[in-house]
């Protein structure tokens, strides 16, 4: 499986100091920065766009960007989010008419697609977009708010996603979002997850580096 990857979700960032915040996490140990990109259409809630991807770049942000798009609809947002450089941009496939099409479309504008599956989404979408993608993303919350409780049948499917993956052959990140914790995250990594979504589990505790720490320790018992 691939090295595990922490994934700092912004959501739960300071946005007063956002590139300080950026920053520290990255300083931490963080391996990718997550953006949850609400439109308080496909989900309820409003959050970022691609300006604060932008401005993260200009302040100096190397990390890969791992932009979430839930948002309705996603093509037109796509070309704006790789030109304010996304490194990997997920989006739900209940959000775009044609799945296929939007997965080109995120390739021939240079990044990395991914496909998102809230809780109650059905897996078959993978049937046939699994060989084009390169990240799989789990919800186990239900999108639009940070601080949720994780939902535990996610678990399940990350064992048939990782399933998926492995019989495919192809290097794809299984990424899990909402509700991840220290207490739990060994389990989710056992479940199959190589790619961890964390909000206010590192930018509410007081030790940004203690936590990841702690995160990879976890992983690491699985």
């Amino acid at each position: 499986m691939a090295t595990p990857w922490i994934a700092p979700s912004i959501l739960s960032a300071d946005f007063a100091r956002l590139g300080e915040e950026v920053d520290a996490v990255i300083r931490a140990g963080a391996d990718l920065v997550h953006f949850d990109v609400m439109d308080n259409h496909y989900v309820p809630n409003l959050t970022i766009g691609p300006l604060v991807c932008e401005a993260l770049h200009r302040h100096g942000i190397k990390a890969p960007i791992d932009a979430h798009l839930m948002v309705r609809p996603v093509d037109r947002i796509v070309p704006d989010f790789a030109r304010a450089g996304a490194t990997y941009i997920t989006f739900h496939p209940e959000a775009t008419e044609h799945i296929d099409r939007t997965i080109e479309l995120i390739r021939e504008h240079g990044c990395r697609p991914g496909l998102a599956f809230n809780p109650a989404t059905p897996l078959d979408y993978l049937d046939y977009t699994l060989e084009k993608l390169d990240l799989v993303l789990i919800m186990s919350v239900n999108p639009g708010f940070g601080g949720q409780r994780f939902i535990s049948s996610a678990l399940g499917k990350l064992e048939q996603v990782r399933r998926r993956i492995q019989a495919s052959g192809r290097d794809v990140r299984l990424e899990i979002d909402g509700g991840v914790k220290i207490d739990n995250i060994q389990a989710i990594a056992r479940a199959g997850a190589d790619t961890f979504v964390a909000g206010s589990a590192i930018f509410g505790s007081p030790d940004y580096a203690a936590t990841i720490r702690a995160m990879r320790e976890h992983i690491a018992r699985g």
